[in-house]
Order: C-alpha cells, then structure tokens, then sequence
C-alpha cells in the first residue's frame, strides 16, 4: 500500500511539471520568487524542515537536470543530492542489469547433491563426466561445484571424503558368517538348544539345527557341515560362550577361518545374527508350542527355505536372500492392476501361518 502511495506521488509531481511547461517564462519566474520568499520566511524562522521521503527525493533529482539546481537548493546540502542520485543510479542499474545464467533445475540440483551424497570420494569433475555419459546431461563442474554439499575442511596431508560405514561394512559383509545359540521351550518345559549361523552379506539362512545337549563336537560338526571346503569365508563371529571352545576356534583355523569374538555381554557387537533370531522368535516359535526335538526340527526345516527363498528383507532393497527365477516380478505397467488377467495363488507355510504369493496368469491371456 506504501508503495502504491509513493507511486502516486511521483506521477502527481510529474503531471504537475507536466503542466508547468505550458505557463509563460513571467508566471514561472513570479512563482519561483514567491516560493523562494516563502522558504526565505522558514529559514528566517530557524524552522527545520521535514526529513525528505523517497518520493521527494526522486522528483527533486529529475528537477535538477533541467536548471542549475546548486542555487536553488536549500533544504538539504549538495552532496546529499549528490547521494541520493547515486543511489537512484544503483537502483537502476540493478533493473537494467540481467542477472547471469539461469539456476539449474530443482531435480538436477537435487540429483547431484544425492550423487555426491552416495559417492563421497567423486569431486564435481567426475559427476559432470557421469551426467554426461551416462544420462546425457551437460552441466559444467563450476556449476556442479555450487551445488555440492559443504564439508568441513581436512587437516594437512589427509582427505576430507571417506567412504561411509554402511559402505566399508558391505565390502567385507560377504566374507563374514555369524553364529548363535537361543533357547526354546517344549510343552513340557524342557529346554532345547537352536543353532543358527547366517551370512552376513546375503543375510541368508544357512544352519538351523537344535539339540537337547549342546556340546563343542556337536558345534564343530554343525560348523564343519555348514561351511563348505571351497568357501570364500574369512572371519566367524560368535561370542564367549562355553560351548565355542579353544578346540572349536583351531578348527576353524584349519578351515582358513578367522574367528572374532564378540565382547563380554555385547549382543550389538552381532546384531544381525540377533535380529535373525529375534525374527525367527517372532514370526515362528512364539506362535508354535514345540512338542520335542523331532517337532522343533521339523518346524525349523519348514521355515528355513521359507526365509531364504521368500520372505523379503528390506535390507535388501527390498528382497530375497535366494531368490527364484521368477523374482523380482515383472512390474506393471499400471501401478494398481494387473496388465494381462490373471489371479493371487497363496501357498500356506506352516500350515496357514504364513503365506507365499505369486500370479497365477489365465489360460485366456
């Protein structure tokens, strides 16, 4: 509304100069003594004038290229003037002045912050390279570079971008099996001893035994069947308990097997092969009363394949850790319908405590 205001102002003072033009030079001249008197009166009077608005200011810069306004001006001393014409300048010659090249899109923006997020090592050279090559975008470095996150500076002699855990853990994930015990209860309370050992990288199932009295050549036997003579293992992780004893670990050794132990009451230290246990307690044994070692291995045999084969982890993108030929499905074209007929076939694990799905496509299509 100010604005507005300040807008009428000048446009009132120039369709009064406007009409100033038409008057004879003798009225002009006799009005301009009688102003001159009038501010001679206020000077007199040591009355201090009002602080000049905007609007004033810039009308009284446009009067003074048409006289010489030095004799004239009174309220405010030249240089302010001075001043305000060049600010007025400034003003316009941020209007007349184009601003440079045009931001990039919000999406590419968005895209190289999420490359240089996911790729801490590449500078803004190599993701130009690859926004070239492999999406053909052509963006400059210097550009790239504006848009890059900020990193805090490095000390002397080092780098600034290292590689994130989540990555260095998954270059060596594929080396590493895990191993564990848990506990089950029968329906008359006695304690049965579950096995469980899983790669890490895979998050694949691969030994799930129990046993009523676990020993270390039990274990050894268990560790021996479950890890191959070719494999491509490195390091086993377990904890202290009793049952992975000295002898346990040499073997081990002999297989090519560094063993790690976790430290003392540090179940984190094995997280995966925790949650694996967790999951194993929560969608199956907490829901099933074993009724002796021969149902408990039944049961664990039922779900093994079930967990490998199909129940999806969302660690894995989401996915499978052995998934079949027909995974992952082809996705459709519609996001919410099937592109050709067909119908959801169930396949109950566990007899209907679980369920595995796939479609079933019509003999019409």
């Amino acid at each position: 509304m100010r604005t507005r205001l300040n807008w009428f102002r000048i446009l009132s003072d120039l369709m009064r100069f406007v009409g100033l033009c038409f008057r004879s030079k003798t009225s002009l001249a006799a009005e301009n003594l009688f102003l001159r008197k009038q501010l001679a009166f206020y000077q007199e009077r040591k009355i201090k004038p009002r602080r000049a608005d905007n609007p004033t200011r810039l009308t009284l810069v446009l009067l003074s290229r048409w006289f010489d306004w030095r004799s004239a001006l009174t309220i405010v001393k030249p240089k302010t003037l001075v001043a305000w014409h060049r600010r007025g300048f400034r003003l316009f010659w941020r209007w007349k002045s184009h601003p440079g090249r045009r931001p990039i899109p919000p999406e590419l923006q968005r895209l190289i912050r999420r490359m240089a997020r996911e790729n801490p090592s590449w500078g803004e050279e190599r993701i130009a390279n690859e926004l070239l090559l492999k999406l053909g975008l052509r963006v400059s470095p210097r550009t790239i570079r504006k848009y890059l996150p900020k990193v805090p500076a490095a000390p002397p002699g080092r780098s600034c971008r290292d590689q994130r855990w989540s990555t260095f853990l998954r270059n060596h994930a594929r080396f590493i099996v895990a191993c564990d015990f848990f506990v089950a209860a029968t329906a008359t309370f006695r304690l049965l001893y579950v096995f469980v050992a899983m790669e890490h990288a895979s998050r694949r199932l691969i030994r799930l035994d129990a046993t009523t009295h676990p020993t270390a050549a039990w274990t050894i036997q268990q560790l021996r069947e479950t890890i191959p003579s070719d494999h491509g293992y490195r390091f086993v992780i377990h904890d202290h308990d009793s049952i992975f004893s000295t002898e346990l670990d040499a073997s081990l050794a002999r297989l090519g097997l560094k063993v790690i132990r976790t430290p003392v009451r540090s179940p984190q230290a094995n997280a995966l092969c925790e949650r694996l246990i967790g999951t194993l307690r929560r969608e199956c044994l907490d829901w099933i009363i074993p009724l002796g070692e021969a149902h408990l291995r039944k049961t664990l045999s039922l779900w093994l394949p079930h967990y490998n084969r199909a129940r999806s982890r969302a660690a894995l993108g989401p996915g499978v850790p052995e998934p079949p030929s027909e995974l992952p499905a082809h996705l459709q074209r519609h996001r919410h319908r099937f592109d050709r007929p067909g119908s959801v076939v169930a396949r109950p694990i566990l007899n209907g405590l679980h369920h595995e799905y796939r479609v079933a496509m019509s003999l019409a299509a």
